[in-house]
């Protein structure tokens, strides 16, 4: 991307990709080095910015902020840290049900590590390739000194709504369809005998 971080889609169109996307068709392309089209991600480093400094500087979808990484150890910002929460994920083709990447969910403290200090609604989910699918189109050219492009991550950076906190916890959101179906549900629990 160019200098110019403030990221702006053409009007109509959504940025709303789903993890396998977010691995094939835009980290194995950026590890690798090659064009990706539309190039609309910028490269951000983590640490500096706290979750709400990234309006601005990474794309924005809606609530969702993307941006690619280097992957580091250190998610420290000026004002607290990134906790990891649980395992990783692996994110899985549609198609052919091949692993391809891991997600991992991280959460944002304000305060200092390693004291847990005041857990934030805002979540990360960081985005990275296998260890051999980053290197394997690349390995082919020997005679070239390779630069380690294995270490880009994507992130996708969200702040959980308060209510959410009995949901289960993946960052997705459910449609319309979803929550009338679950609320008959409900319905059904209630109702009253014959």
């Amino acid at each position: 991307m160019g200098d110019n971080n403030n990221v702006n889609l053409p009007p109509g169109f959504r940025f709303y990709p789903t993890d396998e996307e977010l691995v094939v068709h835009f980290l194995q392309r950026k590890a690798n080095l090659l064009p990706c089209h539309p190039d609309v991600i910028p490269d951000l480093e983590l640490y500096p910015y706290d979750p709400w400094e990234l309006h601005g500087r990474a794309l924005a979808e809606g609530k969702q902020w993307y941006y690619y990484s280097r992957r580091t150890q250190n998610r420290v910002t000026s004002n607290g840290h990134w906790m990891p929460m649980g395992m990783e994920e692996p994110v899985i083709t549609s198609s052919s049900n091949k692993r391809v990447g891991m997600k991992k969910y991280y959460v944002f403290h304000v305060g200092e590590a390693p004291d847990a200090g005041n857990t934030t609604n805002w979540i990360m989910q960081e985005y990275r390739l296998l260890d051999s699918a980053s290197s394997s189109r690349s390995s082919r050219r020997r005679s070239q000194p390779k630069p380690d492009h294995s270490k880009w991550v994507i992130c996708r950076v969200y702040e959980r709504d308060n209510d959410d906190d009995d949901d289960d916890g993946d960052g997705t959101e459910l449609s319309c369809l979803d929550e009338v179906f679950l609320s008959l549900d409900d319905l059904d629990e209630i109702s009253l005998p014959n």
